[in-house]
């Protein structure tokens, strides 16, 4: 059943989808080599309950920690580890939040050090992709809009692998609600869109094909030519002319700029 939300209950979600955006801004600021994604999901921890808010990850169906921290070829869910980032590396953060009863959700790719060409590329591609999606999120348009705008730029336009079995969501006072968001589709599918609805679109883009596995821990997930993943994730708000993004990516992309110890995909 899909939820839709007064305009009062969307302003509480855009706070919490907020927190999570200015939560990546501080993980931005100290993303260098030699770190460890333990040391990073710690750090989120304290910002997130700092602010009076849960990390909405942590024992969700038994899951460890307080954020998603995937390393390269890990597509989501990597759990954060002591293992200290080098150069080259790209890493998604994905983040949760809980506040005053509503959930944020969203993510960001970066790179570490140096990068190949084609790894810019693939960043560069999926975070426009993400904003393809969110141009079609408005009333009177389909769930499978939104999907095709993602598949055709990465997987049709580029020849990259758009990941089938995992998809963006509803969100609200749960953190996965209906209708499930899709990264590939027919136009003029699915569910049809209606203002009050409240989508986490967040397209996972691998450089080579789009098989993925999971591990024996039951939550990463990774390309299985071990190729590296985007992820980039969106709170959005489906409006009647446009849509509302209730995150904020202008934060983290400032912080990443500052920080000279990653790359930028331009």
């Amino acid at each position: 059943m899909i939820i839709y939300k007064t305009n009062d209950e969307v302003e509480l979600m855009r706070k919490s989808a907020l927190l999570v955006s200015k939560t990546l801004t501080e993980v931005a600021k100290i993303l260098r080599p030699g770190i460890t994604t333990f040391s990073i999901d710690k750090l989120i921890g304290e910002f997130v309950k700092d602010h009076h808010a849960i990390p909405s990850f942590l024992n969700y169906k038994g899951y460890p920690f307080n954020s998603c921290t995937s390393v390269n070829d890990v597509v989501v869910h990597g759990f954060p580890n002591k293992q200290e980032l080098k150069e080259g590396d790209i890493v998604s953060v994905d983040i949760g939040v809980i506040l005053n009863g509503w959930h944020g959700d969203h993510a960001y790719t970066f790179a570490v050090g140096e990068q190949k060409d084609e790894v810019l590329q693939l960043i560069k591609v999926t975070k426009e992709s993400l904003y393809k999606g969110i141009e079609k999120a408005v009333e009177g348009n389909r769930i499978g809009d939104i999907a095709f705008a993602i598949q055709e730029h990465t997987e049709k336009k580029h020849g990259y692998g758009v990941v089938r079995e995992l998809v963006g969501h509803g969100l609200g006072r749960s953190m996965h609600e209906d209708p499930q968001m899709p990264n590939y589709g027919k136009r003029g599918s699915g569910s049809k869109l209606k203002e009050g609805l409240v989508l986490a679109i967040e397209p996972m883009i691998n450089l080579g094909k789009k098989d993925v596995y999971t591990e024996d821990d039951g939550w990463t997930v990774r390309t299985l030519d071990h190729k590296p993943s985007v992820h980039f994730e969106h709170d959005v708000w489906v409006r009647k002319t446009k849509a509302d993004i209730l995150s904020d990516y202008s934060i983290i992309e400032a912080a990443e700029k500052a920080n000279k110890n990653l790359m930028i995909a331009s």
